[in-house]
C-alpha cells in the first residue's frame, strides 16, 4: 500500500473514532451497550494505540496494554479483509512493538486467534510451552 499512514493515537477524532468503530464492528468486537465514550477511555487508557490509515480510510488498528514498568500485552490487532497481506499488519505491530521499547517494555505477550499465529511467528513471538490462555467465564469473546 503505497498511502499507508500507522500512527499512534491517545484521543482519536470524530472521524478517526468513527473509523476505529467500524474495525471493531467488522471484527465482531463491538457489542450492545458499547459507546464512542467507552472506547474513547479504553483507547486513552493503553499504554499506546495504532492506527493504520489508507485513501483516507481506517484500514487496521492495534494496541498494546501495560503496567508501564515491564510487561505488555498486544490487543485487537486487526486489519480489514480486503486490506489484508499487504503488509498492514507488520507495519501496525512494528509501531507498537516500537514504542515499547522505548518505553522500556522489555516483555511483551498476546494470544494468537483466527489463525494469526503464523503471522506472530513471523514477526518474533513463539508459542509458550506449558501455558494455556485463559478467560473469566463471564467474558465476552
Amino acid at each position: 500500500m503505497t498511502d499507508l499512514k500507522v500512527r499512534l493515537v491517545r484521543r482519536p477524532s470524530p472521524r478517526l473514532l468513527k473509523g476505529i468503530i467500524t474495525l471493531y464492528r467488522s471484527h465482531g468486537w463491538w457489542k450492545p451497550g458499547d459507546t464512542a465514550a467507552g472506547l474513547r477511555a479504553s483507547i486513552a487508557g493503553s499504554h499506546c494505540f495504532a492506527v493504520a490509515v489508507s485513501g483516507g480510510r481506517v484500514i487496521g488498528i492495534g494496541r498494546a496494554i501495560s503496567d508501564g514498568a515491564s510487561d505488555a500485552y498486544i490487543q485487537d490487532m486487526a486489519v480489514l479483509p480486503e486490506a489484508r497481506s499487504g503488509g498492514v499488519g507488520t507495519a501496525l505491530l512494528k509501531a507498537l512493538m516500537h514504542r515499547l521499547r522505548q518505553d522500556g517494555i522489555t516483555w511483551v505477550a498476546l494470544i494468537a486467534q483466527d489463525n494469526s499465529a503464523y503471522f506472530y511467528r513471523k514477526s518474533g513471538f513463539r508459542t509458550l510451552k506449558r501455558a494455556h490462555p485463559m478467560l473469566s467465564a463471564k467474558t465476552y469473546v
